[in-house]
C-alpha cells in the first residue's frame, strides 16, 4: 500500500514537468533571431543616378547617323536621276551621228575633215562595225560632269566628239580625236595623262560588248608611250580585244597619227589593259550601259 500512496502522490508531479511549452520549437527560432543583433542592414542603398553621356559621345553619335544618311542617300539618288532620264530616252547609234553642231568655224573644218576621210568612208563601209558618237549618248545633265564629254570637251581641247568605229561583238574599235592646244602637259605637247585617259576609255568600250552585261571597271592599264602627240592634231585610237572570259576581259590598243594621202601612221602610245565586270553589273541602271 505504500508504494501505490507514493505513485499517486507524485503523479501530478510527473504531469507538470510532462507539459508542452508554451512556443513550439520553430517559434523559439524566431524569437532567438528577434532577440539576436542584427549582422547586415535590409534597408536598400540609393540607387546612383548613370552619368549623362559626355558631349563627345553624343558628338560622334549624332555624326554616325549622319555620315549614315548622308551616304544612303547617294546610293538612291543615282538611281533615281537615272530613271528619269530613261524616261526622256537614250539616243541611238545612228541618232549620234546627227546631233552635233559645230560652234566656230574652226569646228566646222574639224568635223568635216573627220567626217570625210578616207580611213572613216572605209570604216563606214565595213558591215561588221556600228558607226556612233558616244559621248553624244550621255544626256546633258550629266554630260557638263564628264570628263571627256563634259570638262575636257569644246575649242582648243576635244574640239569635236569623238566618231567611233564599233565591232558588233567587242573585237576591235576605232575612233578618231582632234586634240587642241588647251590639252599641254609641256608646251605643244599633249598631256600623257590625257592620252592615257582616251586610251582606257577606248579599250573598254571596245570589249564592253563580250562582257554579260556590257559594263566594267579597269583592273589593270599599261602604258608604253612612244612618241610626243603634238597638239592641234587628229589621232586614231585602235583597240582589239584578245580575250574575253566570263567577267574579264583582256584589250591591248594603241594611238597612232591619221595619215594623210601615202602616209603611213605614226605609232604614238601602246596600251594593254585588263577589264572586269562587277558582280552587281546586272543590278546597274539601264543608263550605264547605254551610253557605254
Amino acid at each position: 500500500m505504500v508504494p501505490t500512496v507514493i505513485a499517486r502522490a507524485a503523479a501530478p508531479l510527473v504531469r507538470a514537468t510532462t507539459t508542452k511549452a508554451p512556443y513550439p520549437a520553430v517559434g523559439r527560432r524566431v524569437l532567438l533571431r528577434l532577440a539576436s543583433p542584427r549582422l547586415y542592414s535590409t534597408v536598400c542603398p540609393t540607387a546612383t543616378p548613370p552619368k549623362p553621356p559626355s558631349r563627345l559621345r553624343r558628338a560622334l553619335g549624332f555624326t554616325s547617323l549622319a555620315v549614315v544618311a548622308f551616304f544612303a542617300g547617294l546610293s538612291v539618288a543615282p538611281f533615281q536621276a537615272a530613271n528619269k532620264i530613261m524616261a526622256v530616252g537614250i539616243p541611238t547609234d545612228e541618232e549620234t551621228l546627227e546631233i552635233f553642231q559645230p560652234v566656230d568655224e574652226l569646228s566646222q573644218r574639224i568635223e568635216e575633215h573627220i567626217k570625210t576621210h578616207a580611213l572613216a568612208q572605209e570604216l563606214r563601209s565595213q558591215a561588221d562595225f556600228i558607226e556612233s558618237r558616244p559621248h553624244l549618248k550621255i544626256p546633258d545633265t550629266l554630260r557638263d560632269r564628264h570628263l571627256t564629254a563634259g570638262t575636257l570637251a569644246g575649242p582648243d581641247r576635244i574640239v569635236v566628239p569623238p566618231y567611233v568605229w564599233s565591232e558588233k561583238s567587242g573585237k576591235e574599235l576605232v575612233s578618231i580625236f582632234y586634240l587642241g592646244d588647251a590639252l599641254n602637259g609641256h608646251p605643244g605637247i599633249v598631256h600623257g595623262g590625257l592620252l592615257a585617259t582616251i586610251l582606257d576609255e577606248g579599250l573598254a568600250r571596245c570589249c564592253f560588248p563580250a562582257l554579260p552585261n556590257r559594263i566594267g571597271v579597269t583592273a589593270n592599264l599599261n602604258i608604253d608611250y612612244r612618241q610626243p602627240v603634238k597638239a592641234d592634231t587628229y589621232v586614231v585610237l585602235r583597240a582589239t580585244t584578245v580575250k574575253a572570259e566570263g567577267r574579264k576581259a583582256w584589250v591591248e590598243g594603241r594611238l597612232e597619227t591619221l595619215p594623210e594621202g601615202d602616209e603611213k601612221p605614226v605609232l604614238l602610245v601602246e596600251a594593254k589593259a585588263l577589264f572586269i565586270e562587277p558582280k552587281f553589273a546586272s543590278k546597274l541602271p539601264a543608263i550605264t550601259k547605254a551610253v557605254t
